[in-house]
C-alpha cells in the first residue's frame, strides 16, 4: 500500500513536470491566432509579421490605435516594409497607456490585432558631465599632482629622504657587529 502511494505521487510529479514546460511555452490563443508581434522598448512601438505579400510595391499598412480611437484610418499609420520573409513597421514618441495595433496587408486582409501597453521609463538614464581638465594636464613626474611643488616642499622631502637613508645605513652597520652595543 505504501509503495502504491509513493509510485502514483511520484507519478503524477513526473506528469506535471513533463507538462511543465509545454504550459510555459504555449501562448495566448490570441496571441496564436493573430499574424504578428508586437513589442515595446521605452516609448517606441514595433511590429513584424510575416503574413503579408508584396502587391504593387506596397506589404501593406500598420496603424496605432490610441484607446479613444475605434477604426484603422484614425490610428497612426506607418507603411510596412521588409521582405517576403518578414515584414516591419516602427512608432516612436509613444505615450504612456494602452494601444491596439492593427496591420492590414495590401490585398485587404487583417493580418493581426494585437494590445500593447506602453509604460513610462522606471528612471532616467544618467547624463554625462563634463569638468574642466587641469591646464597643464597631469603632471606624472611629481605623483600625479596637478599643482607645482614650491622650494620648501622639495628641501623637506630631500630631508626626509636623506635622515632614512642615514637611519637604515646607520642600522645596518650596528646589525652587522653583534658584539657593540
Amino acid at each position: 500500500m505504501r509503495t502504491s502511494r509513493f509510485l502514483v505521487r511520484s507519478g503524477l510529479t513526473v506528469a506535471a513536470a513533463a507538462a511543465l514546460p509545454l504550459a510555459l511555452t504555449a501562448q495566448p490563443a490570441v496571441a496564436r491566432a493573430s499574424g504578428i508581434s508586437v513589442s515595446t522598448t521605452g516609448s517606441t512601438v514595433s511590429v513584424v509579421t510575416s503574413a503579408c505579400t508584396q502587391i504593387n510595391g506596397s506589404w501593406g499598412t500598420a496603424a496605432l490605435l490610441g484607446s479613444a480611437q475605434a477604426s484603422f484610418a484614425q490610428g497612426r499609420q506607418v507603411a510596412l516594409s521588409g521582405t517576403a520573409a518578414g515584414q516591419s513597421a516602427a512608432w516612436s514618441g509613444v505615450s504612456p497607456g494602452t494601444y491596439t495595433v492593427v496591420v492590414m496587408c495590401s490585398n485587404g486582409s487583417t493580418a493581426g490585432t494585437q494590445s500593447v501597453i506602453v509604460s513610462t521609463p522606471a528612471t532616467a538614464s544618467p547624463r554625462a558631465t563634463v569638468t574642466p581638465t587641469p591646464s597643464r594636464g597631469v603632471m606624472g613626474g611629481l605623483g600625479g599632482a596637478a599643482r607645482d611643488v614650491g622650494p620648501v616642499a622639495m628641501g623637506v622631502g630631500g630631508a626626509l629622504v636623506g635622515t632614512g637613508i642615514i637611519a637604515a645605513a646607520w642600522f645596518l652597520r650596528r646589525r652587522s657587529k653583534p658584539y657593540r652595543l
